[in-house]
């Protein structure tokens, strides 16, 4: 025996001799505690089982302490050791002159996550529901047979339903291990309640086959069972997975209304086919940032607040940029479609390469306000995000308003004549070259507020806008040309038909998909769902 070994050997044996004479606060067993400072991992896995099965929640510091590599042995005594202060492992008592020499009680990932479960275990008896709830969610998939004995204790004087029901889970997913075909049986009847996505995954384990081809559970009817109750949770999960699927499918609807909307306008009155339109979604995302920048700068205690500037900044920039570009460019290609095609992708180029040398070519977070962050949690693992709950509603609000400006004002009636008769509203005194570029710059304003959405759901980088243009197009085209209730169809159908073909198509066939059947519903109606009235649409 090494002076090592022996060392080692008898540190332990006088701890285990003073904990044995210790008082302790903690009321824990003494020689288990002695235990966990030994050499052999499977002496220490075995200690923690035993504090686990003895069901005394006063073993959570210990072993959290263990975990974080602070607990440490000297002269025969366990001990915490923190920033702050050394304390005694079994008493919590500050020691003031701890021992010169302390050794660190070795800890591998093994017993890291032996410990985690077992923490969890003995939170099933914490005094608060928070606790012993989010303690049994994570040991219904995950608890070892040796915290069986445990959960029956707990089972046996826990009230709450759904801690009864975890417990019972978990119990069950033990169960499954057992060497009894009967015990396995009634184990999946139990787990064929569960609506969890974990639950599926233990019992899809059971009819995975070995590398010899032989199935992991030998045992036929107990496969069957698995089986079945797979089918049982499947049936759990429609319902929450369509209503899912549905959200999003309106989430990147009202995104896609958003880019499509001041297109929808610009391109019905002026029929300008604007390919630089995507870039001012990006320069309202942008706009977004730069407010975010500025708050946490200067102001940073109301930094939630900044997204209610970023909204009327997004939009004012971007309808300047938007006016300035009709100003000295695009009102001069009136009439020349292909010109004004190519003329408006080169400036596209133009921003994007202004962004990137202004801000660089990564991309940068725009981070949700706090009120927005989290989600409404329909069960089987899906979440209806608060981020996009809010720009669901935020496209309504601006679809609103968008409606009041075009039924309710002077400048919607100019802009609705326009659009219907360029020559005829000319004729009536109608200024069709203000209502041209107080027009386009709405449609690019109403671009940057898409641009604040989408700075809300993912990063934003200068080649944004051009995720989004041929989108908005199809739109646009598919809706009915400056027809805002077909606008409005036509992107929520399109975010729809995207979201429910992704799972068997794919992000990008589904596209292809929507794409064929654009093509082939504009042969047949080439004025879109909504065609214009007027005597031009007429002609």
């Amino acid at each position: 025996m090494t002076a090592m070994n022996r060392s080692a050997w008898w540190g332990a044996a006088s701890l285990v001799l003073w904990l044995a004479v210790a008082p302790s606060v903690y009321a824990l067993d003494a020689k288990i505690a002695g235990e966990l400072a030994a050499d052999d991992s499977d002496t220490k896995i075995g200690a923690i089982n035993k504090l686990v099965a003895a069901g005394d929640p006063d073993a959570i510091p210990l072993l959290k302490a263990m975990q974080d590599d602070q607990l440490y042995i000297g002269d025969g005594r366990l001990f915490i050791v923190t920033d702050d202060a050394t304390k005694d492992a079994l008493t919590g008592a500050v020691v003031e002159s701890p021992p010169d020499s302390l050794d660190g009680v070795i800890v591998n990932n093994r017993i890291r996550g032996v410990i985690d479960t077992a923490v969890a275990a003995l939170r099933l008896v914490s005094r608060e529901r928070n606790v012993r709830l989010a303690a049994a969610r994570e040991l219904s998939t995950s608890a070892g047979e040796e915290m069986l004995p445990l959960i029956k204790r707990v089972l046996e004087r826990e009230t709450d339903g759904d801690i009864k029901g975890l417990l019972e889970q978990a119990a069950a997913a033990i169960g499954l291990k057992n060497t009894d075909p009967a015990v396995r049986r009634a184990a999946i009847k139990t787990l064929a309640k569960s609506v969890s996505p974990q639950t599926k995954q233990l019992l899809s384990a059971l009819l995975r086959k070995n590398d010899d081809g032989s199935f992991v559970e030998p045992d036929a009817d107990v496969r069957a069972a698995a089986e079945h109750a797979i089918d049982l949770i499947e049936q759990h999960f429609i319902i929450p997975r369509i209503l899912g699927t549905l959200f999003y499918g309106i989430s990147l609807g009202s995104v896609l209304l958003l880019a499509a909307l001041g297109l929808a306008i610009t391109f019905g009155l002026m029929g300008i086919i604007n390919m630089a339109h995507g870039e001012m979604l990006m320069i309202g995302a942008y706009t977004t940032y730069v407010v975010q920048t500025v708050f946490r700068g200067y102001f940073p205690g109301v930094l939630d607040a900044y997204i209610v500037v970023a909204v009327p900044a997004a939009f004012l920039v971007s309808g300047m940029v938007g006016v300035a570009l009709e100003r000295t460019v695009i009102r001069h290609l009136y009439g020349r479609p292909l010109e004004t095609l190519l003329t408006t992708w080169g400036i596209s180029l133009v921003l994007i390469q202004t962004v990137r040398t202004i801000f660089g070519a990564q991309n940068v977070e725009v981070a949700n306000p706090s009120w927005m962050s989290g989600g409404f949690d329909l069960g089987a693992d899906i979440v209806l995000p608060y981020n996009r709950v809010v720009i669901v509603l935020f496209a309504a609000f601006v679809v609103f308003l968008v409606w009041l400006f075009l039924s309710r004002t002077r400048l919607g009636l100019y802009v609705r004549a326009v659009t219907q008769n360029r020559a005829m509203a000319d004729c009536m005194g109608i200024p069709t070259p203000r209502v041209d570029w107080m027009t386009f710059g709405l449609g690019s304003g109403i671009a940057g507020l898409g641009g604040v959405a989408l700075s809300q759901i993912g990063n934003v980088g200068p080649d944004l806008g051009q995720s989004y243009i041929v989108d908005s197009f199809m739109v646009v085209v598919l809706g009915g040309v400056g027809q805002l209730w077909g606008t409005i169809i036509a992107a929520i159908g399109l975010g729809e038909v995207n979201k429910f073909l992704e799972p068997y198509a794919g992000a990008v066939l589904g596209k292809i998909f929507v794409l064929v059947f654009i093509i082939l519903f504009i042969q047949r109606r080439p004025q879109g769902l909504f065609a214009l009235k007027g005597r031009t649409a007429e002609t």
